[in-house]
């Protein structure tokens, strides 16, 4: 009897595999990449066109000689890696590693770990896509190259323990600029006016919003308009002059891609983007439900397409129509964008069977497994539903040549919304009194205003963080977890009820890219270098010019850093703060969480303190010294030194001076001082104070 052994990457697929195939099949784990560029050297040999030197990975040794020994018996050999750049280069590197060279060696890949979709790819066996496996090499080799060339150069001027890296860096730019913008933004003041408004005949008042002249609408920007609006008000009727019936609609939402999973993962469970990549994993690999053994229960997780196979659409359709009715069954499905990024070799992130509900097996996943699993059916059966319709209702009331509004809405037909449904999705809370008519008598109750100010830019969370890496075409669907959580864990970027905050540490490391290595940190050439790696993919482009075309540039800005970069040296300072063990003068140094103090005396002295670097200000509640001060995360805030008896605390850097208007401290935010009291709204620019 034929013998034929399958390759997988995580001993949890050949369990799911197994039970697909007869007798015949073994079916054995690599765990994952066998061969890798060293960790102890650069392994690009840049003398001879960029070469990789690849060995080994310690601890394979054993899985490789369990392999080798099944390939001899095996008359046929199936690499069956996951359905992508990684999983291709995967296959090449075993093809490598056990000399398959020769034999009977087949490439197979699925979508989704079901036994149609199995034994579908034995009879589609192909050879390995170098294409594929050469954007790979790329990706790694320009990684290597960026954090080899440019770690060295932060070890020596910050400290050791630094990286750089090609996508982390820009990604750790993206989230300074934000900080800049929150930091320099100064809040401006506008209000909102509501009127009540009773109606003849009925117990509810009616709420009208301001709108301001029928052609124009007002924005009312201080009390000072605020009160002048309700003089010109004050004793005049109000009268409805139109009332507009109408209908909208609200589409269903395309399946998910690792993106917007990612992102409704993080909103909705709270998950990181790193928790949701693992939970997906185990749902795509299988998992065991009662009564069906080991169950793939969604497709590859990795993707940036919305696409879906007729099979699915179709199966889909027919499980809505049964369970919900046939108006329930969109018509026509709208594709989503395409745009240059898209690699469609796979489909969109969706159930393998999506008769498999989440109620189904719920008893056999763990909460966050159900959880997740419940959002992906849940958008992926929404997106094949109808739309929603909502019944609108708007209504203009004039007052003295100003214009209030009504709006509400109810909906109509729930269609996708009685499977997908979100807090937005609520309808508007103005219930309408049904007898309204332009004949009907208002007299006015009484008026609700309101104070705001504009918010500053929201700070990025991961979430919002993988939306705009993904719009600016940085990094792809297998790069965007890796990616923040490098970027955490190097303390560069702390994060605090999913907030995401540039540390001290973070901003040192970002200054010194965009210093030195501006091409690097620069979005569009990042950009442009993942549009040529998917060109590498397509085969239009050989992936060595790549490399050639990147590599003197970047040896360039490194020599040059090398000598420009003296200066930025962090040396020891000494300061006034004596050792309370050994009597020495304590200095300043930098360690993983910013600045510290130890003792000069290290080894035989190992005292360490926490340093609070003092700005040359005086508090303005008690008169001692504001510091720089840390969250227990790594953000950085302006505090008393004599804090916990006196609580001064801003996030913002304060002046030193006193605003002439209230007497709180004036904030630095960009070129201005602003009010730390916003209700107070005083400012001025700095240049007529004389600071920088």
């Amino acid at each position: 009897m034929a013998r034929y052994l399958v390759i997988v990457e995580s001993p949890t697929k050949v369990k799911t595999i197994k039970k697909f195939l007869g007798s015949n099949y073994v079916v054995m784990a690599s765990n994952g990449h066998v061969r890798d560029l060293p960790k102890s050297q650069m392994g690009v040999d840049l003398e001879h066109d960029f070469e990789p030197k690849y060995i080994t990975i310690r601890g394979k040794g054993e899985i490789l000689a369990g392999l080798r020994k099944e390939v001899k018996k095996a008359d046929k050999i199936y690499l069956a890696t996951d359905p992508d750049r990684e999983g291709e280069a995967i296959s090449w590197h075993l093809m490598k590693a056990l000399k398959l060279e020769g034999k009977k060696v087949y490439r197979i890949s699925f979508n989704e770990i079901t036994k149609s979709a199995v034994k579908a790819s034995l009879k589609n066996a192909r050879d390995i896509d170098m294409d594929l496996v050469d954007a790979q090499q790329a990706r790694r080799v320009l990684d290597r190259i960026v954090g080899y060339k440019i770690s060295p150069l932060l070890w020596a001027k910050v400290k050791r323990g630094l990286s750089a890296g090609r996508v982390q860096s820009v990604a750790l730019r993206i989230i300074c600029d934000r900080e800049k913008e929150i930091d320099s933004f100064i809040p401006e003041e506008y209000w909102t006016l509501d009127v009540l408004l009773d109606v003849k005949g009925e117990k509810k008042p009616l709420t009208a919003k301001f709108y301001g002249r029928e052609k124009e609408k007002m924005e009312i920007r201080s009390k000072k308009e605020l009160d002048a609006l309700l003089a010109d008000l004050e004793g005049h009727p109000y009268k409805i002059f139109n009332i507009k019936n109408g209908e909208r609609s609200k589409k269903p939402p395309m399946p998910f891609t690792t993106s917007t999973l990612q992102q409704e993962a993080s909103k909705l469970l709270n998950f990181s983007t790193q928790k949701t990549m693992r939970i997906a994993q185990q749902l795509y690999e299988g998992v065991d439900i009662k009564g069906n053994g080991t169950v793939g229960l969604i497709t590859y997780l990795r993707t940036d397409s919305t696409r879906i196979s007729e099979e699915a659409d179709e199966a889909v359709r027919k499980f809505i129509g049964e369970a919900y009715g046939e108006d329930y069954v969109i018509r026509q499905v709208k594709d989503g964008k395409k745009n240059g990024k898209i690699q469609d070799a796979h489909e969109a992130i969706r159930p393998s069977n999506s008769e498999m509900t989440p109620t189904k097996v719920k008893e056999s996943l763990s909460r966050d497994q159900f959880r997740l699993y419940q959002l992906i059916w849940s958008r992926f059966v929404a997106s094949r539903m109808s739309d929603a319709v909502y019944a609108t209702t708007t209504i203009k009331i004039n007052c003295n040549g100003y214009i209030f509004t009504v709006t509400a809405s109810r909906i109509k037909f729930e269609g996708f919304l009685s499977v997908y449904k979100h807090a937005e999705d609520k309808a508007e809370a103005n219930v309408l009194l049904k007898k309204l008519t332009e004949d009907s008598e208002l007299s006015f109750s009484n008026f609700e205003s309101k104070q705001h100010f504009t918010q500053p830019p929201a700070h990025f969370t991961e979430a919002s963080l993988v939306k705009t890496l993904e719009e600016l075409g940085i990094g792809r669907p297998s790069t965007y977890a890796p990616t923040i959580t490098t970027i955490i864990s190097r303390r560069y970027v702390a994060k605090e009820n999913k907030n995401l905050y540039v540390t001290e540490l973070g901003e040192v490391v970002n200054q010194i890219m965009k210093d030195a290595f501006p091409s690097i940190v620069d979005v569009s050439f990042t950009a442009n270098l993942e549009f040529l790696l998917d060109k590498v993919e397509e085969g239009a482009v050989n992936y060595k010019t790549v490399v050639r075309n990147f590599y003197p540039d970047l040896e360039e800005a490194v020599q040059k850093a090398e000598k420009e970069l003296e200066q930025v040296k962090i040396e020891d300072e000494v300061s006034d703060v004596i050792c309370d063990q050994c009597g020495r003068h304590m200095v300043i140094k930098y360690g993983p969480h910013g600045k510290f103090l130890a003792c000069p005396g290290f080894p035989e002295c190992r005292n360490t303190k926490t340093y609070f670097e003092k700005i040359g200000v005086s508090c303005p509640k008690c008169g001692k010294d504001i510091v720089i001060r840390k969250t227990q995360k790594g953000r950085k805030y302006y505090g008393c030194e004599d804090n916990p008896e006196c609580d001064f605390m801003t996030w913002q850097r304060p002046s030193g001076k006193i605003c002439p208007k209230c007497g709180n401290a004036l904030l630095i935010k960009g070129q201005k001082l602003v009010c730390a009291d916003v209700s107070c709204g005083y400012r001025e620019n700095i240049e007529e104070t004389g600071k920088e």
